[in-house]
């Protein structure tokens, strides 16, 4: 069933007209992929759709009673607020509601023999229970939990980008809606996290549309795909893979027709070169037929990305790290690590946010000195170092002026006309390099970023995060350039996809400091990881649903697992309570530093409780959708 119908959309910024009477359709059961070059208004359009941004012109028609919950790039955060009020965005009843408790709980635990304290209490829980609150509230921390979010009441203005944006996306996924709409949700996330993330969209009920260049995620989570192409909208009902293929086939014919066109081409400009009389109107017409024929065809020339720059000599000597090591503080990023980088090294590292990948890259070039050990580097060795962030770029500066700077600082041979034809491959238009920088997407920045550190003939590379804001176009071209690279390659990088097309080796972030080495890509290292884990298990609830499949039975819990299931959201509740009451000693011993220390120790190990009972909660839960699925699987 349709819910959203969109009808000539049009929308410009200043000079730029970045969509132009596009519609699309959105039905109740889609889980759709918007894809596209950076800067053609992707983003633009999940705004329109959600209600964030107006259209220029265009209707957009929804089915009554709609309701959309749309993640952005940016979201806005308080930054007083706790993650949890986040999450709830601070003003929804049972936000509201949930916050009387806790300070109803307060003053029970400062007048304990307060009757009415007692009976606000308990008139209160009365009602949690009627809106089923606890059950959301715990779905809540639940999702946290599993985006890596375990502190529920701290600060938002204290955390960093990427642990705000997971708790954007915790409000999002928690809030009931028909369509969620999502702008690059796997951005900045742990490998595991974007699992977890996969699964639950998967099992999600209701329409999904989001933005992404993750293209394993792609595969897994869309069933159909809608790419904006030189203004256009082509919609594809496929995953990834079978786009690629439809793609395929519509490039093919497009390529066809394109010879057909340059044949065409070839005699009218014959034709041109006899010199045309320009006296009659049938003259008049073939040429200005032949002037748009030529626009077509560079056009359609035009749209390909190529990269193919020279890269300097590379010695022998190339990097060696000796028993390195690196400290922040008294914290050991990394402890001791050894490693001769090779002319042929295609290197991936993972791990998990904050475990120091982004370190070891910045000790091999150089840019970090380490705390122990030695970093040789060889004398012949040029890096070109992809950062997570952009240099400062000024703003005044045009595009087009910006890289011929930049070629000139770096005693690149770069001219105004050589400069052009660069950005022109790299789906940078007439129209868009006279435009100042400020002006740009985030993605268009990272390309040109990217064309500036290639253009500068490196001889190493080192990536980090390099798919961060790039489009699947741009990554495509990357990948291939970074196949016939001549020298090694360093990559950080969440996207699975990349690693696997990049790396032949991996390091490992998987224990504070420690790094291992695995000779694979993150494919061959994610099914042996698996295996090893389904070895080690020792835990029969994985096993039990499969059982219980084979013989062809419903699902069902055990006695132990059913008691559980009724008592745990109490359970999660009484140790919510007891950590409230421990946070209430510590305000009143604050002078006392050593009860301050047991209240301190008490409170993490009801935190380490609370997260056991977080993650039992999940599972549970889990089992209940699946032997419902099976009861009424067994009825049909």
């Amino acid at each position: 069933m349709n819910i959203l119908t969109a009808e000539k959309i049009t929308k410009s910024y200043s000079e730029i007209q970045l969509l132009s009477d596009l519609s699309i359709g959105i039905d109740d059961v889609d889980k759709i992929g918007l894809i596209g070059t950076n800067g053609t208004g992707k983003s633009t359009l999940l705004k329109i759709l959600s209600g964030a941004e107006r259209a220029d012109s265009g209707s957009i028609t929804t089915r009554k009673g709609l309701t959309i919950e749309y993640l952005s790039q940016n979201p806005d955060f308080d930054d007083n607020a706790t993650v949890i009020q986040q999450v709830f965005k601070g003003n929804s009843p049972i936000m509201n509601l949930l916050r009387e408790y806790e300070l109803a709980l307060t003053e029970v635990a400062l007048n304990p023999d307060d009757s009415k304290c007692q009976n606000q209490v308990l008139s209160l829980s009365q009602k949690i229970d009627n809106l089923n609150a606890w059950s959301i509230e715990n779905e809540a921390k639940a999702i946290l939990t599993k985006l890596g979010i375990s502190n529920f009441s701290s600060k938002i203005g204290v955390l960093s980008g990427g642990q705000k944006k997971r708790i954007a996306l915790a409000s999002a996924l928690i809030s009931p809606s028909d369509l969620l709409i999502l702008d690059e949700p796997t951005n900045h996330m742990d490998n595991d996290v974007i699992d977890w993330l996969e699964k639950y969209l998967n099992t999600r009920k209701g329409a999904l549309l989001l933005v992404t260049h993750d293209r394993y995620f792609l595969q897994r989570v869309c069933k159909r795909i809608v790419e904006i192409d030189n203004g256009s909208l082509f919609s594809y009902n496929a995953n990834y893979e079978k786009y690629l293929e439809l793609k395929s086939m519509r490039d093919d014919s497009e390529t066809a027709t394109q010879r057909k066109k340059q044949s065409l081409f070839r005699k009218e400009l014959a034709w041109i070169q006899r010199g045309a009389r320009a006296r009659s109107t049938k003259q008049k017409a073939r040429i200005e037929r032949f002037d748009v024929l030529e626009d077509s065809i560079q056009a359609k020339e035009n749209n390909e990305i190529q990269i193919d720059f020279d890269t300097k000599r590379l010695g022998k000597k190339i990097i060696e790290l000796t028993d390195t090591g690196k400290d922040y503080d008294e914290n050991s990023v990394i402890s001791k690590f050894s490693y001769v980088l090779t002319r042929n090294d295609r290197i991936g590292i993972i791990g998990p946010n904050g475990s120091g990948k982004s370190t070891l890259l910045n000790l091999f070039s150089g840019i970090l000195q380490p705390t122990r050990g030695v970093v040789e580097i060889g004398e012949t060795v040029k890096i070109g170092f992809f950062t997570q962030d952009n240099e400062p770029i000024t703003s005044s500066l045009k595009v087009v002026d910006y890289l011929s700077e930049q070629s000139e600082d770096s005693n690149i041979d770069v001219g105004p006309v050589r400069a052009r034809k660069l950005l022109e491959m790299f789906l940078f238009p007439q129209e868009v390099q006279w435009k100042s920088v400020s002006k740009l997407s985030g993605g268009e920045r990272r390309r040109l970023y990217l064309l500036k550190i290639l253009m500068s003939s490196p001889n190493i590379l080192f990536l980090d995060e390099p798919t961060n804001d790039l489009d699947i176009n741009t990554l495509t071209v990357l990948e291939n350039y970074l196949a016939d690279f001549p020298g090694p390659v360093i990559a950080v990088s969440h996207d699975r996809y990349f690693l696997d097309k990049m790396s032949e080796k991996l390091f490992i972030f998987d224990n504070v400091s420690s790094i291992k080495l695995f000779q694979g890509n993150y494919t061959e290292y994610s099914n042996t990881n698996t295996q090893e884990v389904a070895v080690k298990s020792e835990t029969p609830l994985k096993s039990k649903p499969r059982k219980t499949a084979k013989k062809n039975k419903s699902l069902k819990f055990t006695y132990k697992e059913q008691r559980e299931f009724e008592e745990i959201d109490s359970i999660i509740a009484a140790i919510e309570n007891e950590i409230v009451e421990v946070d209430l000693r510590i305000k009143e011993d604050s002078s006392d530093f050593t009860l301050l220390q047991q209240h301190a120790k008490t409170r993490e190990i009801l935190e380490a409780n609370l997260n056991q009972a977080m993650e039992r909660w999940v599972y549970l839960n889990e089992l209940a959708e699946a032997i419902e699925n099976s009861k009424q699987s067994n009825i049909n």
